[in-house]
């Protein structure tokens, strides 16, 4: 029912594309971020709480159309539901149904609940197309309330001595989580392009944090001691090195590695993630009982190798996917294993 084109995942009978990376005519975008959702079609649909991170970081005047989650439509025959993914707000899996054979696109998922998506939920299929981003068996996320008190201490101990607390974290769906993880630790500030998409989740009536909104061009001396969020564009920026006193900190999946902790002038770094780690993405193929998998970006051919020797029938798959955009600075610094891939997730 798909095939990899060029263009991206291809569904011939709906005449449709998935996260394409090239323009076509009609998208079906899995998520915001911007290696999934990207400038140029001609028609999108997503979930109703993309449309508005669509608008935001593509255009106000876009085609595009939403839908809510098990929301069933027809496109030339095919039948088109969004389900849950558990990545970030309004991230979904696509699943195709067509002449009684079922194929789920899953985009990038993440079965730890965050208390800020909607969880995973997984869809039984024929075929499964899955992310590997951390498909090794050395990521395991610890539990999200581990995570919350490493920060939150991390931020207790800044106080104590005076400093203002950094945090690097992409700027939609990681800056959310930090934002909650140090709610009510003290004064909080985001800088304005997480502001800008803070609006997608609180007009999908998820409760932030109190925050202010920033420019760092402008004079920055008073958010000494105080919690400042920064994406990952401005991490060793001279605007970030103005603030006062600070202690920064990187909130990366990729910090789970030793070695990728050796960040210039990075004061910490936090297994912080938005997609599965290794036993999250077992879980979630097991649980589609799908008869074929195909993996595309991240440890692709590890991964691969592994599902097959398992007993899942898996094809690794070549894909445009795992390049955020944000993400591409702040890995200029790192000195990391040669497995590591090129993006902060």
């Amino acid at each position: 029912m798909i095939t990899f084109l060029p263009e991206g995942i291809y569904c011939e009978a709906g005449n449709f594309y998935i996260d394409p990376w090239r323009p076509v005519d009609k998208a079906l975008i899995t998520h915001g971020h911007a290696d999934h959702a990207r400038r140029g079609m001609k028609h999108y649909l997503c979930h109703h709480y993309t449309k508005p991170i669509l608008k935001s970081r593509i255009g106000v005047d876009i085609d595009v159309q939403s839908v809510g989650y098990n929301e069933v439509i027809r496109i030339n025959g095919v039948k088109v539901s969004f389900h849950p993914a558990g990545h970030i707000i309004g991230s979904a899996q696509v699943r195709l149904e067509y002449k009684g054979r079922i194929v789920v696109v899953s985009g990038d998922y993440k079965v730890q609940d965050d208390g800020l998506s909607t969880p995973f939920e997984p869809v039984r299929c024929h075929e499964f197309v899955s992310e590997s981003t951390f498909g090794l068996p050395i990521y395991n996320w610890l539990p999200v309330w581990d995570l919350n008190k490493q920060l939150q201490d991390w931020v207790l101990r800044n106080q104590t001595n005076g400093k203002t607390s950094v945090l690097i974290g992409y700027s939609l769906g990681k800056a959310q989580r930090i934002m909650k993880a140090v709610e009510g630790m003290g004064r909080l500030y985001v800088h304005y392009s997480i502001g800008k998409l803070n609006e997608a989740y609180e007009s999908a009536g998820i409760d932030l944090p109190d925050y202010h909104t920033i420019d760092l061009r402008e004079d920055v001396r008073y958010l000494d001691k105080g919690i400042v969020i920064v994406p990952p564009s401005l991490w060793d920026s001279n605007v970030v090195r103005k603030i006062p006193n600070q202690a920064t900190a990187i909130c990366s999946g990729w910090m789970q590695v030793r070695g990728a902790r050796r960040w210039r002038s990075a004061d910490a770094g936090f297994a912080i993630s938005d997609h599965a780690d290794w036993n999250g993405l077992l879980e979630a193929i097991k649980a589609t009982e799908a008869e074929k998998v195909y993996v595309t970006h991240g440890q692709t051919s590890i991964f691969t190798r592994y599902l097959n020797e398992i007993g899942i029938p898996a094809e690794e798959v070549k894909t445009a996917f795992g390049n955020e955009e944000e993400d591409k600075t702040l890995l200029s610094h790192e000195v990391s294993p040669s497995h590591e891939q090129p993006e902060i997730n």
